[in-house]
């Protein structure tokens, strides 16, 4: 059996000392100087979840919301509709951006682009190339980043205007709730202070990003490997030569193939095998293997072995 991703011993002991009030230290300034490093942008709010993140930065946008056709987060459109935003949607290679499709589209001033890191948590998006095309035709670039936040390779998390994540389970900084919005939009933060009162959390959960924070690099870098192991013995896997944290593997009888996987890979919590049509993944028929939700002791050689096993049984090897 499988395990599902929980925050770490070190991060729920030390959630634990803060309720207990064992500890004065300030851990929301802590891990909101942590953040600043990470995503190099001068301001940091931590917020009560990712949700909660992405209704500030799409309150403080006074033009068009543009969010990809697939490989997003289905979180932008409901909340961009809740806030009476005009919503354009961007046509996209399978979830990846390509900046010639904007050219496409008749904006308003002051627009942006809301994406994830990683387009359908499969493929990572080429953030440098998007952010540029973006800022030469005025349009503010969102990024999710919530599966991509400390990237040791430095591509994902740090270019776009707005860098926001949640620290739910089971993300990459998996502290069960939180999440934060960083930028150098100093006007963001300062237009925004209802929303903001409204997602302030706990010292509990800055305490837990705090330690998630520590070895944040390590923990993606295993994940991408981990995806990246997989991908050389599964056929038909969507975008095959991109980092990402899952695998989506575009199959006929996708259905089928993944009710059978979900019995034989089982975990002691949520699943981690998932069908598509899925907006928050691809929108063809296709399974995905969401190594992401897996414990990182899951994460090594005899364990993805076991799922290639079963890739195999299933003729998708």
């Amino acid at each position: 059996m499988f395990k599902f991703k929980t925050p770490s011993e070190k991060t729920r002991q030390t959630m634990s000392k803060v309720a207990l009030g064992k500890t004065n230290i300030n851990f929301e300034e802590r891990c909101t100087e942590k953040i600043k490093r990470l995503t190099e942008k001068e301001e940091v709010k931590i917020t009560s979840s990712g949700n909660n993140s992405i209704f500030i930065a799409l309150s403080a946008i006074k033009g068009d919301i543009i969010i990809p056709d697939q490989g997003g987060w289905h979180g932008f459109k409901q909340i961009a509709k809740f806030l009476n935003k005009n919503i354009i949607t961007l046509k996209t290679d399978l979830g990846l951006i390509n900046p010639k499709y904007i050219d496409e589209l008749d904006l308003r001033e002051g627009s942006a682009l809301i994406y994830t890191s990683f387009a359908g948590y499969c493929a990572e998006q080429d953030t440098k190339s998007i952010a540029k095309y973006c800022k030469n035709n005025n349009i503010l670039t969102i990024e999710d980043a919530s599966a991509g936040i400390g990237d040791s390779e430095k591509k994902l998390g740090k270019y776009s205007d707005i860098i926001l994540a949640s620290t739910g389970s089971p993300k990459i900084i998996n502290v069960g709730q939180g999440g934060f919005i960083a930028s150098n939009e100093s006007e963001i933060f300062k237009e925004d202070l209802m929303p903001q009162k409204l997602s302030k959390t706990s010292e509990i959960v800055c305490s837990g990003i705090d330690s998630e924070l520590d070895n944040i690099a390590e923990k993606l870098n295993l994940t991408v490997n981990a995806t990246n192991y997989l991908k050389k013995y599964i056929n038909n896997a969507l975008h095959p030569n991109k980092r990402g944290v899952n695998v989506i593997i575009l199959h006929d009888d996708a259905k089928a193939i993944g009710w059978n996987l979900k019995k034989k890979l089982t975990t002691d919590k949520s699943g981690f095998i998932t069908t598509c049509p899925n907006y928050n993944r691809v929108k063809q028929k296709a399974i995905s293997i969401e190594i992401k939700n897996l414990d990182y002791n899951c994460l090594k050689k005899e364990h993805l072995d076991k799922i290639i096993e079963e890739m195999e049984i299933n003729n998708l090897q």
